[in-house]
């Protein structure tokens, strides 16, 4: 009787470790996400290898647009394009490879951030921060 239940915890065991790992890297970075873009900057070796694809997506969020690119686990940032007629500008913009790019838009008491990461070499959102000057 006491295999059974070493076994059982076992299996359980090694079921949740699975899952764990197939589930990170499916909804999220997880292990095959940016993790090697990420080792790179730590090392100084920046640099998307240059027969990885170029993928590129365009964001569209109140602010305007912006661009990114993803080479392998790199991303790239291309281009904004703040929605100037409704008073957005661009506060910040990253457009060097790393292991994502951040964005940030404003307009009067307001401030929109966006982080675009690669997923499995497609660019992603990974957050949008909206925030409100205190006055």
């Amino acid at each position: 009787m006491a295999v059974w239940i070493v076994v059982a915890a076992v299996a359980v065991t090694v079921g949740v470790v699975a899952v764990t790992r197939v589930g990170a890297t499916l909804s999220d970075r997880g292990p095959l996400g940016n993790q090697a873009a990420r080792n790179d900057l730590r090392e100084g070796r920046a640099s998307p290898d240059p027969a990885a694809p170029m993928v590129e997506r365009t964001f569209t969020e109140e602010f305007g647009e912006i661009d990114v690119a993803c080479q392998g686990a790199f991303a790239i940032g291309l281009d904004v394009r703040p929605d100037e007629a409704q008073g957005w500008r661009t506060i910040s913009f990253e457009t060097e490879p790393d292991d994502d790019i951040d964005a940030v838009f404003a307009k009067g008491d307001r401030s929109i951030e966006i982080e675009v990461f690669c997923n499995l070499g497609e660019p992603a959102v990974s957050e949008v921060e909206r925030s409100t000057l205190a006055e």
